[in-house]
């Protein structure tokens, strides 16, 4: 079939919207930039504000929060990074062994549902549940000799709360490119180790985990990239005064610093040096991800 220059002149005009709708929400927007610069006043916008230069970032860095959000955000991420990568290997490499095909997707669908679910939702069934007054959890510790635990107000249950949840939501997507990446494993080397009087065990161990380590590797290289996203969403409906100091992150920093204390400047700037930051971790996990798992885009 031979495309025409008609043919090319249609199917560029079909990205119009979409090339329209990325130039309005996505483009133009970072002109906001130069706020991070100025004092800026909404009464006087973007051109006649005061310009002080890098002023909030030295303020920025002068803030005794800064470092402990900063931290906070790091660790926060990095679990669930490593929770999120060995949560999804292992249970595609169980769920691969199942013999029964409608056991199969009942139980695939089952864990991808909560992909689907706003952390609004998620949130307030995790407050009814989890809750020391009245929480269903609780009670079940309760009923059997356990002292309830306070997940709302612990810093270190919460974080563990935090961390568990995400994984529960999350996993369930993660497990879809792992159960393509077996498919593409050859029939072949299961038949010849089976012949060889292999067990499952160790055709899981010498056959599966290879065949699909470049993935594993790919996905890992890729999630360094989100380094500095530990989740705004999740935490800013779920956290409270009496475990911010553990769990606010830069993206709730930004949320109190910009909207609810009002000072644009700072949280421009604050929402700057992260995007530069993670502008930098992106183009390395994409480096490192030709590298050892020979992914390219481009």
């Amino acid at each position: 079939m031979k495309i025409t220059k008609k043919d090319v002149a249609f199917f560029h005009l079909l990205l119009a919207p979409g090339l329209v709708l990325l130039l309005l929400f996505a483009y133009l927007p970072m002109f906001g930039i130069v706020i991070a610069f100025q004092n800026f006043n909404p009464s006087k916008g973007f051109i006649f504000s005061e310009w002080v230069g890098l002023e909030h970032v030295r303020f920025l860095f002068e803030l005794p929060d800064t470092f402990q959000t900063i931290r906070n955000t790091i660790e926060i991420s990095l679990m669930k990074i490593v929770a999120g990568l060995v949560m999804p290997v292992v249970f595609a490499l169980f769920l691969n062994e199942a013999r029964l095909m409608w056991f199969k997707r009942t139980v695939q669908s089952l864990v991808y549902l909560p992909h689907f679910l706003s952390w609004v939702i998620l949130g307030g069934i995790m407050v009814d549940v989890l809750s020391i007054n009245g929480g269903a959890f609780n009670q079940a510790l309760e009923a059997i000799g356990v002292n309830p635990i306070f997940f709302f107000g612990d810093e270190f249950w919460f974080r563990i709360m935090i961390i568990i949840s995400d994984v529960w939501k999350e996993f369930g997507f993660s497990t879809i490119v792992y159960l393509a990446a077996l498919t593409s494993i050859n029939p072949a080397l299961y038949e010849a180790a089976a012949i060889d009087g292999a067990t499952r065990w160790q055709k899981t161990v010498y056959i599966t985990i290879p065949g699909i380590l470049p993935v594993i590797v790919l996905m890992s290289t890729l999630s360094l990239g989100n380094i500095l996203n530990a989740g705004f969403d999740q935490i800013f409906n779920l956290y409270n005064p009496m475990v911010i100091s553990s769990t606010d992150i830069i993206d709730t920093y930004i949320y109190r610093m910009g909207l609810i204390q009002a000072q644009y400047g700072l949280s421009t700037a604050i929402g700057l040096i992260k995007s530069m930051i993670g502008f930098v971790l992106i183009v390395l996990s994409y480096r490192l991800a030709s590298r050892y798992a020979n992914y390219r885009i481009f």
